[in-house]
């Protein structure tokens, strides 16, 4: 964005004292052209600093000339020609100050509203510095040929009209020069590779190196023209200024040199041992002086420790690597020009770390605090004058891993390093604390880039993050802004009364919604980050029915749904639904979800839900599909919603309610009659073999039951396994002359529970069973006859083979399982219209 596009929208008043000499028309005229040109740094009034501003001012009258041409307003563009003109033709340096302080004024303007000015207008105002201090030092070598060519003492064409200049000044000013445009080189060098670094956090980053190379080249030009011109004047310069001269000359090509060996594409800053990567390398001028061989250069890469690393910084790179901290396999690849593109470059494809030995922790250092990096080597021949060179150059801070579990502590240290290094750092030296506000942008630019979305983070959110990572809810936001946070708080210190850091929880949210929730979070349906007290202070004065998603407190990666509705009592309270893994939302979607449940009606703070979510629903199937099946669906039901409005099964009436059934347990052979009481107790009292109902405390069935068919039931005529005591009476209970179908929740303890078509079951409550007295055994002649469940050709078992069968071990009483939750329990059911069968035992979400 152009300084002018920000400007133009801002009062005219506040810049009416810079319209005096340059109007403000003819600003709105040259627009992004003025601000193209090296107005701010072109102070001096030499005969470079003059022939700059007169050639400004030609392009100017240009610029307008050509404007009037095209534009509506001729006559008055061709008077501000001639005012031009008569006012700066004759000094164009007054041009340039005038210009310089229009353009400072607005910059001054722009600063004071937004405190920034744009990314891209500092990056053009360094560019021109660079080609304008090119431009110089041409200015200056030209000088010093003119100078060599017409002897000294005369005035050549080319020299200041000030005074005559004395050809060592004159060298001794170029070298000066040259140094300085070698450092903004660096400088520029340096910027690209902390813009780098912030990319790894999700920060734009401009990767082409084409400007930086061409920049490069140009500079070695310079300096090789320059080197000309001392060598060819060293009789002048004398045996003490000559050595000294050159001296300075290596420094600056030596320095350039190992600089713009570069690494292009950083390899993983996460590496896991026995993985594959990929990195390369640059040498930015490469094609302008390698020295063709008949073999190609070759590049290593090798693993270096922190203090290898430290080691190789403070000697400048000269030293060359005595050990490898890790063994990698396929680590040397030629480095080789395209002649197309013109690129230098050595592309490792597939790099493999085999094995990492690891160095003394400092402290309490962890594995995955411990940063490494590769090291990228090789040496070189330089063309004209055929000097060897060792070119080294490290990669972004790594850490290692073994293991995936290891993978979230470890991204924790590279986001740290990555966004609060400093340029010119000791590696891999990082701060321990940073201001918050330094960390909400890091946070938000990382949020951004995983979730790739262009809505990022609110301050209500950054205010709630505050109060989490530093467990304090009773500052106000603008006090947050002047606290520090820790590395520690960060991801080393477990937050209070949870199992997991500040960081794990929120890369949990992190991978959930930019697996799950993106296409949400865009359209600003998940308020997110907000705590579970603030959702009630905000809901419980809303109606029946409104909603918000937030994402939950207490575990990693989940998002649930905070609601309102109206006890028993008539107050309103709010509920917050068990939250949504990606698993779950993989499952069923969120949009679903909400649809699926009738008690959500507006989304906060009062938009129907189907106008927020209808975009996010997906299409019910319904009839057949193509292989001829009846489509089936999954429905999310909250537990609370079933105990008041039991659903129904395809949209049917209500049914009236069934007797209890029950199944008789296929009883094993070796039974002792003190062991059959336990197991005969639950479904018998102690009158003769009449069934009881269900204990309290389970919920009701979700669906209504329904019949398995006949030939799915066969009858019992195991003889060997079925048990037929004499002194047992027939049960007149209808539910029990034929085995009947399978209910969800009948089952013995030990067995795996199966559903059948009637749909899942509830699951069951935390009560504490009754204990059920003993089995009596009765005596009565009606039990000498065999039982209805007998077949008629089977014999009755004597007393001793009774006795026999009866010998078994008692089975293991029946605990439910315990619930901790605090959420109400949601569940999904199955409702369909065909033959539809589910395992409990492996149903998503069941518990």
């Amino acid at each position: 964005m152009s300084l002018w596009n920000l400007v133009s929208h801002m009062p005219p008043e506040e810049f009416s004292s810079l319209s005096t000499e340059f109007p403000r028309s003819l600003r709105c005229l040259l627009a992004e052209w003025l601000e193209n040109q090296p107005w701010e740094f072109i102070n001096g009034s030499d005969a470079f600093c003059t022939s700059m501003a007169s050639r400004m001012l030609s392009d100017m009258l240009d610029k307008l000339r050509s404007a009037a041409g095209s534009d509506g307003q001729q006559c008055q563009i061709l008077q501000q020609i001639s005012n031009i003109e008569s006012t700066f033709c004759r000094d164009p340096l007054r041009l340039v100050a005038v210009v310089r302080a229009v353009l400072e004024g607005e910059k001054a303007a722009v600063l004071k509203r937004d405190h920034h000015l744009p990314l891209s207008f500092h990056r053009r105002q360094e560019e021109l510095k660079f080609s304008l201090g090119l431009q110089r030092l041409q200015h200056r070598v030209r000088e010093i040929q003119a100078l060599q060519e017409e002897g000294p003492g005369r005035d050549g064409a080319v020299q200041s009209p000030v005074a005559p200049r004395e050809l060592p000044t004159l060298i001794l000013e170029a070298v000066k020069e040259l140094e300085a445009a070698k450092q903004q080189v660096l400088k520029r060098i340096q910027i690209w590779k902390r813009q780098q670094q912030l990319a790894g956090n999700g920060a734009i980053f401009e990767e082409n190196l084409a400007p930086l190379q061409k920049r490069c080249e140009n500079l070695v030009e310079v300096y090789f023209q320059l080197q000309q011109q001392v060598m060819a004047a060293s009789t002048e310069l004398g045996p003490e200024l000559l050595p000294r001269l050159l001296e300075r000359f290596n420094e600056v090509l030596s320095s350039l040199v190992k600089s713009s060996f570069l690494v292009e594409k950083q390899p993983p800053q996460v590496l896991k041992t026995q993985t594959k990567f990929q990195a390369s390398v640059r040498f930015l001028l490469g094609p302008r002086l390698l020295k063709a061989l008949p073999k190609p250069y070759v590049v290593r890469a090798d693993m270096v420790t922190e203090k290898q690393a430290r080691e190789l910084e403070l000697s400048n790179y000269s030293n060359t690597l005595s050990e490898s901290t890790g063994e990698i396999l396929h680590n040397t690849v030629a480095l080789e020009t395209n002649p197309t593109s013109g690129n230098c470059c050595a592309n490792f494809k597939n790099v493999l770390l085999k094995k990492i030995k690891r160095c003394e922790r400092k402290g309490s250092e962890s594995v995955t605090e411990e940063k490494c990096a590769v090291l990228f080597s090789t040496n070189v021949t330089l063309t004209p004058s055929n000097i060897s060179i060792h070119l080294q150059v490290l990669s972004l801070p790594i850490v290692v891993i073994v293991h995936g579990n290891q993978d979230n502590n470890a991204k924790a240290t590279v986001l740290w390093d990555n966004a609060f290094s400093d340029i010119d750092r000791v590696p891999f030296v990082v701060a321990e604390r940073v201001p918050w506000d330094k960390m909400c942008d890091t946070l938000n630019l990382k949020f951004m880039a995983e979730v790739q979305t262009t809505k990022g983070l609110l301050k209500e959110h950054y205010f709630f993050l505050a109060q989490k990572i530093f467990n304090d809810h009773s500052a106000s936001p603008e006090d947050f802004q002047s606290r520090h946070v820790s590395w520690a708080q960060f991801n080393k210190e477990i937050l209070p009364g949870r199992g997991f850091t500040f960081w794990q929880w929120f890369d949990g949210v992190l991978d959930l919604t930019k697996r799950c929730l993106k296409s949400y979070w865009s359209d600003r349906l998940i308020m997110g980050f907000i705590s579970k007290q603030y959702v009630c202070k905000l809901l419980s004065m809303q109606p029946d029915g409104t909603f918000l998603l937030r994402f939950s407190d207490s575990e990693i990666g989940g998002v649930t749904i905070a609601y309102v509705m109206r006890g028993k009592d008539g107050s309103s309270q709010v509920e917050n639904i068990q939250p949504f893994s990606a698993k779950d939302l993989s499952i069923r979607s969120l949009g679903d979800r909400i649809r699926d449940l009738g008690q959500l009606r507006n989304l906060y703070p009062n938009i129907p839900k189907d106008q927020a979510f209808g975009s996010h629903y997906n299409k019910e199937q319904t009839g057949k599909d193509g292989r001829g099946y009846v489509s089936t669906a999954i429905k999310m039901t909250v537990e609370s919603e079933r105990d008041q409005h039991p659903p129904n099964t395809m949209g049917a009436p209500p049914e009236a309610p069934q007797a209890q059934m029950f199944s008789l347990p296929m009883l094993q052979h070796e039974l002792h009659p003190e062991n059959l009481p336990p197991l005969l107790g639950p479904m018998c009292s102690p009158t003769p073999f009449c069934p009881q109902p269900m204990p309290g405390g389970y919920p009701p069935v979700e669906s209504s039951i329904m019949t398995v068919p006949d030939r799915l039931t066969p009858p019992f005529h195991s003889p060997s396994q079925m048990l037929s005591p004499p002194s047992l009476s027939h049960c007149q209970d209808p539910a029990f002359r034929t085995p009947g179908p399978f209910m969800p929740n009948q089952f013995l303890p030990g067995e795996v529970p199966q559903l059948l078509p009637a749909g899942p079951s509830a699951d069951p409550q935390d009560v504490d069973m009754p204990e059920l007295p003993p089995f009596p055994l009765m005596e009565d002649a009606s039990l000498q006859s065999p039982p209805r469940w007998m077949s008629p050709s089977m014999d009755q078992p004597s007393a001793s083979e009774l006795e026999h069968l009866l010998e078994v071990s008692p089975l293991p009483p029946f605990a439910p399982l315990q619930q901790h939750s605090v959420y109400p329990n949601s569940s999904l059911s199955s409702w369909g219209l065909g033959d539809a069968r589910w395992d409990d035992s492996i149903r998503p979400g069941h518990a």
